[in-house]
């Protein structure tokens, strides 16, 4: 009786502990594709278009199609800087009916080259 009671707590922990794991892997991931996008989308010779691409390419390559669906891409300013934003909008990967529901939201910052006086 007590093995029963004790494994079955131990049972729980563990699969809490793997469902935490798989989410914060997702997310890592996911921060690290918005922000290589960002900074791909910066170069000279691209667009905020080719930000997203690259970002949608890393994201399918590590994970899955589905958590590449919904990416957008923006300029903002920041203390007279000018940034590109990769935001990332994916589902809370969870084991079975355990785990957080909802979305995780993610960006990546890259600031943006200025362009030179008298141009």
């Amino acid at each position: 009786m007590d093995f029963a009671l004790i494994g079955g707590l131990l049972s729980v922990i563990f699969v809490a502990v793997i469902q935490l794991t798989l989410v914060l892997h997702v997310r890592n991931t996911l921060v690290d594709a918005a922000s290589s996008g960002a900074r791909y989308g910066t170069l000279a010779d691209r667009s905020a278009g080719d930000a997203a691409q690259r970002t949608e390419a890393i994201i399918s390559t590590a994970l899955s199609n589905g958590y590449a669906e919904d990416i957008s891409v923006g300029e903002v300013s920041r203390d007279g800087l000018s940034m590109l934003v990769v935001t990332v909008r994916a589902p809370l990967p969870v084991i079975g009916l355990i785990g957080p529901a909802g979305v995780l939201e993610v960006t990546g910052h890259a600031a943006l080259p200025r362009e030179p006086p008298g141009e």
